[in-house]
């Protein structure tokens, strides 16, 4: 006979993970403390990489079933739930999703829908980095600077060049403009390059005259 195992997750201490394990009961599945296993954990981790989630599979045998009632209790994302998936059915390991209609995961109709969840998902992701690229070309388009802003502005570049030429520190700069020593120093000699880039377009123009 099939043993039936649990998992709940939830993302922070506030949260609880009875509800979950209520769907499970009134889905007609017979909950044994023993196997059933809750964890407190961010979902950013992958399923296999979770203390919690590893206990049952230790203890899970050919031929039991493993319930969640949503498919992200499996994994980060589609392709990470597919991968739990297609682990624990090469253990021949059921895996049922109560917000799937409790179907199977490892089934030819479950795998149907995991195809379909993955189809979805990478046309997302795409859709995203088209989205991203599109809007990164039109602020180009406008003349926007792209990334963050500089941590000193030109007419700051120029004082801070000066000062340094006076004989203040690059430390004591750095502590008065709030910004690290290395910001000081690439402040120095990006205004260098810009005055030899200058003064060699002046000597190119002397050399044509």
């Amino acid at each position: 006979m099939s043993r039936v195992f649990a998992y709940a997750r939830v993302s922070t201490i506030e949260q609880t993970n009875e509800n979950q394990l209520g769907e499970i009961r009134n889905a007609g599945f017979d909950l044994q403390a023993r196997r059933t296993v809750v964890e407190t954990i961010s979902g950013s981790h992958t399923a296999l990489e979770r203390p919690g989630f590893a206990r049952p599979i230790d203890r899970l045998e050919e031929g039991d079933i493993l319930v969640v009632t949503k498919l992200d209790r499996l994994g980060r994302n589609a392709m990470d739930v597919r991968k739990t998936v297609d682990h624990l059915a090469a253990l021949g390991i059921k895996v049922h999703c109560l917000a799937l209609g409790g179907v199977d995961l490892t089934s030819a109709a479950g795998r149907m829908t995991m195809g379909v969840i993955n189809a979805v998902a990478e046309f997302e992701r795409d859709l995203l980095i088209e989205r991203t690229q599109a809007g990164l070309t039109r602020a180009k388009g406008q003349g926007k600077t792209l990334g963050r802003p500089p941590r000193l502005s030109e007419d700051k570049k120029r004082a801070v060049v000066r000062e340094l030429e006076g004989g203040t520190s690059i430390a004591r700069l750095a502590r008065e403009y709030g910004v690290s020593r290395l910001t000081i120093t690439r402040a120095r000699e990006n205004l260098r390059q810009k005055e030899a880039a200058g003064s060699g377009g002046e000597d190119a123009d002397a050399d044509q005259a």
